[in-house]
């Protein structure tokens, strides 16, 4: 079993449900990420996605956009976020990592190279927005080759042919988007909707559901963790953060704690 599948099963085991923090390898610094890789894992993170910087994320509202900017103001660059996790594996062997982004920094690395440097730094899977799997399937399977799982996104329009696609490569876990449109976008979570799709795609589904986009409090969180395995935050965290700079691993910390507590308290 990969970490990601060990951690959602142990989850699972005890009734609980996973949390999947987002950040973006740069933000709020260079010097920060890696300690607050660990503040979010001290604070209850299940798996933290780490976001690779780049200068248009199409799926990502104006917060993610503008750490990403940040970000790649200050140096962050892919050698960066593959530091990042060596470093944070030195003392964190358990907690899965999944690198998320979009498929520009990668064909600049080149596909081969990415997927090598990615697994030796200790990245558990990979997200690449802008990867459809119909159109570069030997992507995924070279990242199954080198021990990692492919992540892949779905969609409250995604048809059931494409989510049994999906499914059938999918590892690790499922990201379904609740919401149409961007990240952050601030549109209201429609919960009869998430719980019929996400219900319709663990039709398909052998790994377990995320859902992400749109969830910014622990009432929320909570509300839709009932009905899949876990919730993943990312434009909430990140402006939890901008508001408190000088204390920004702390702000984030104590803010995720809070999540935590909420799903734990269901």
């Amino acid at each position: 079993m990969s970490r990601l599948e060990k951690r959602f099963a142990s989850f699972q085991a005890a009734g609980k449900k996973a949390l999947i923090p987002y950040i973006c390898a740069g933000d709020p610094s260079l010097g920060s990420t890696v300690p607050l890789l660990h503040e979010l894992v001290r604070s209850g993170a299940s798996a933290i996605e780490l976001g690779m910087p780049f200068s248009d994320p199409m799926a990502d509202g104006p917060v993610i956009q503008r750490a990403s900017e940040r970000a790649i103001s200050r140096g962050s660059n892919l050698d960066f976020v593959f530091n990042c996790v060596k470093e944070f594996r030195k003392t964190d062997s358990d907690t899965p990592i999944v690198l998320m982004g979009y498929a520009n920094p990668v064909e600049c690395r080149g596909q081969e190279a990415f997927i090598r440097d990615a697994a030796e730094a200790g990245v558990d899977g990979v997200l690449i927005v802008d990867y459809p799997f119909d159109e570069v399937p030997e992507f995924y399977e070279a990242v199954k080759k080198a021990g990692m799982d492919p992540i892949f996104l779905l969609a409250p329009t995604s048809s059931d042919e494409r989510v049994e696609q999906v499914c059938r490569l999918a590892t690790g876990y499922l990201y379904y988007v609740s919401l149409k449109g961007t990240t952050g976008a601030g549109n209201r979570l429609d919960i009869a909707s998430v719980r019929q799709n996400v219900a319709r795609i663990e039709r398909y589904a052998k790994c377990p559901v995320a859902v992400g986009f749109g969830i910014s409090n622990g009432e929320t969180a909570r509300e839709i963790a009932s009905v899949c395995s876990g919730v993943i935050i990312g434009s909430a965290l990140i402006r939890e953060m901008d508001k408190t700079p000088d204390d920004a691993v702390g702000a984030a910390g104590r803010w995720l704690a809070g999540i935590r507590a909420a799903l734990d308290a269901a």
